[in-house]
């Protein structure tokens, strides 16, 4: 099973050919709005008054989305300098990105005696060329095992545990028999069905890494007086027939599919090796995919139930800047509702008109499809809302 990808030069293998603009802010966001084929993060705030713990998160965020195989080349700078903490320098930032081989360039506001209109200008003729050198670049074919994935589920009902979830889980596994990566996560969506996971694990370090993650999220719901099994589920999960977080968790992780998990990573961090990776991260969509684009994912994926919002119409783009997002469900109400959104639909195993393995296989078909340049639903919208970047700690 192949794709045609764009190869870059630390190995990875692009399935989009991108200029990212970073960080975000006003520069960025006019240049990539006169320039076609760049990007750059939407976000409020590049480090102040966060802790360091958080800071590190942020940097690595941008570093990560950076390296993104689906760049080709990267243009940085120092309109945003993060407060001047050293986690965020424009240096760093430039020097850890520049290590994947891909061509970095580096825009210096303090040069333009004309303030921030001359440095758009000068921003843009830099940004023109390195896309114009990135369009050099042809796409070859790529086996499956060049993929890295990522998956979030949300508006979870009954369709989501018994076909949406385990459509992905034969997805990851088909990734991951071919030697690529897949990413799961959402910590407050495993909690009941922590141990489950853990037994999974590859070495008692990462089952303890899931088992801790877990428990940090409970204890800091009771630190605020909150007990995370009675907030969750949600009063829209509880409507489309979920009773229990233990049940809503045991049917969120079908999307991690059978793989031993081959470790536990932090937010943005990128994987060390290939296989099935567990990611401590929140279940927020606008905060996920970033964080996934930022560990190494070409694509992201959300599974999508019903629960509370069959109304929906999704005209929703990616928040992983970088990474399109693939829309998927298995509820019917959802599919037919939001048919100009959905790029893929399980719910025919639930009415017995495909087996679960020919719905899982025609998953990869599309998401190799989707590889080779086709876009998803979402890519032809020219939007985004901002995305958000999951922090743990409070800011002050």
């Amino acid at each position: 099973m192949q794709f045609l990808g764009f190869p870059r030069p630390d190995g990875s293998v692009g399935i989009r050919n991108y200029v990212a603009v970073l960080p975000g802010g006003l520069i960025a966001t006019k240049i990539c709005q006169f320039v076609p084929g760049t990007k750059t993060i939407c976000t409020p705030n590049h480090g102040a008054g966060m802790t360091s713990r958080d800071r590190e998160a942020v940097a690595r965020l941008l570093i990560g989305l950076g390296r993104n195989p689906n760049v080709a080349a990267v243009l940085v700078h120092n309109a945003s300098p993060g407060a001047g903490y050293p986690e965020l320098s424009l240096e760093r930032l430039t020097r850890e990105i520049a290590k994947s081989g891909k061509p970095v360039e580096f825009l210096d506001v303090a040069e333009d005696a004309g303030g921030g209109l001359m440095s758009i200008a000068r921003g843009v003729a830099i940004a023109r060329e390195l896309v114009r050198q990135a369009s050099r670049v042809r796409r070859e074919p790529f086996g499956l095992g060049q993929l890295v994935l990522g998956v979030k589920c949300g508006a979870s009902d009954p369709t989501s545990g018994i076909a949406g979830n385990p459509a992905v889980g034969y997805l990851f596994d088909r990734v991951v028999d071919a030697g690529g990566v897949a990413l799961f996560g959402e910590t407050t969506e495993i909690i009941g069905a922590e141990t489950v996971l853990a037994r999974r694990a590859v070495d008692d370090a990462t089952a303890g890494k899931i088992l801790a993650a877990a428990r940090f999220v409970e204890e800091r719901a009771l630190s605020v007086g909150e007990d995370i099994r009675t907030i969750n589920p949600v009063p829209a999960n509880i409507a489309a027939g979920i009773t229990t977080l233990e049940e809503k968790s045991l049917g969120a992780i079908h999307k991690a599919g059978h793989h031993p998990i081959a470790g536990a990573l932090a937010y943005g961090e990128r994987p060390p090796g290939r296989g099935l990776y567990f990611v401590d991260n929140w279940m927020n969509h606008l905060s996920i995919f970033p964080g996934y684009a930022a560990a190494g994912a070409q694509l992201t994926i959300f599974q999508l139930g019903g629960g509370g919002i069959p109304q929906r119409v999704l005209l929703d783009p990616s928040p992983a800047v970088v990474a399109p997002l693939l829309w998927a469900t298995a509820n019917p109400s959802t599919a037919e509702r939001c048919r100009e959104g959905i790029d893929y639909y399980s719910g025919t195993v639930i009415t017995g008109d495909e087996t679960p393995t020919e719905a899982g296989q025609r998953f990869v078909d599309l998401v190799l499809d989707i590889a080779s340049g086709t876009l998803t639903r979402g890519e032809t919208m020219d939007y985004a809302d901002p995305a958000e970047i999951y922090r743990l700690d409070p800011v002050f």
